[in-house]
């Protein structure tokens, strides 16, 4: 049986929008809860020149910008080709890696510069950007005309994700209630990319971690059962 680093290492990238949703929309999915229980509701402001979200008094975020969203135009606009805003080349590395990885793997969401779009999309892009780069999550910074995309990474967010696989019981169920994907695909990756080990049977997936074991059951694509 392989190993849980083996079955990492053999994750394929994913080749469409969706696939890259079902691999890491998980992890992604729960990072999110964490970076909210650090940053609660407190207001924000960026500054562009030092790299930085800050939240309240004193929570600093180190942040990649990912692209914006118009309000008014229902339009996205990745940050690489906004060449009005004068972003600095450091926070762009990001994006610019989603846009290499799209002509490499045929995702013309990922190369053209903007495009009509809804807001429900800026989550889809965080969660992909999130889990490409091993983000500590990503946030919408809505101020007013339009809703901007960044990823942002520190310990002070790394250091609550545990190990509780319980957790996988809760956020799993909401994840997929939200997005439609390939249940059992999606699962897997979840699993692998916390660092369980997983075996599969017929209908059956089991994921193990440190004697931890999560056991899922499949109706064709779609999760019937979920226990830990």
């Amino acid at each position: 049986m392989e190993n849980n680093a083996a079955q990492r290492a053999a994750l394929m990238p994913g080749k469409t929008e969706q696939e890259l949703i079902e691999q890491f929309g998980g992890i992604a999915f729960e990072k999110q809860s964490a970076l909210a229980s650090v940053i609660g509701e407190q207001n924000w402001k960026v500054d562009i020149n030092n790299g930085q979200i800050i939240f309240g008094e004193d929570i600093v975020l180190p942040v990649q910008i990912i692209g914006s969203f118009s309000h008014s135009a229902e339009t996205w606009l990745w940050s690489w080709a906004n060449t009005q805003a004068s972003i600095p080349p450091a926070l762009l590395e990001h994006a610019e890696l989603m846009k290499k990885y799209g002509a490499e793997h045929g995702i013309k969401l990922f190369t053209e510069g903007g495009f009509d779009a809804d807001k429900e999309e800026l989550h889809l892009f965080g969660m992909i950007a999130s889990g490409m780069f091993d983000a500590s999550g990503y946030y919408l910074a809505d101020y007013g005309a339009g809703t901007m995309l960044l990823t942002v990474k520190s310990p002070l967010i790394d250091d609550l994700e545990h190990n509780d696989h319980l957790r996988i019981l809760t956020f799993f169920p909401q994840l997929i209630s939200n997005y439609g994907m390939d249940h059992r695909n999606a699962l897997r990756s979840y699993l692998i990319l916390k660092g369980y080990t997983v075996t599969e049977d017929g209908d059956h997936l089991k994921g193990i971690q440190e004697g931890q074991t999560i056991t899922a059951l499949f109706d064709g694509l779609r999760l019937s059962s979920l226990k830990g």
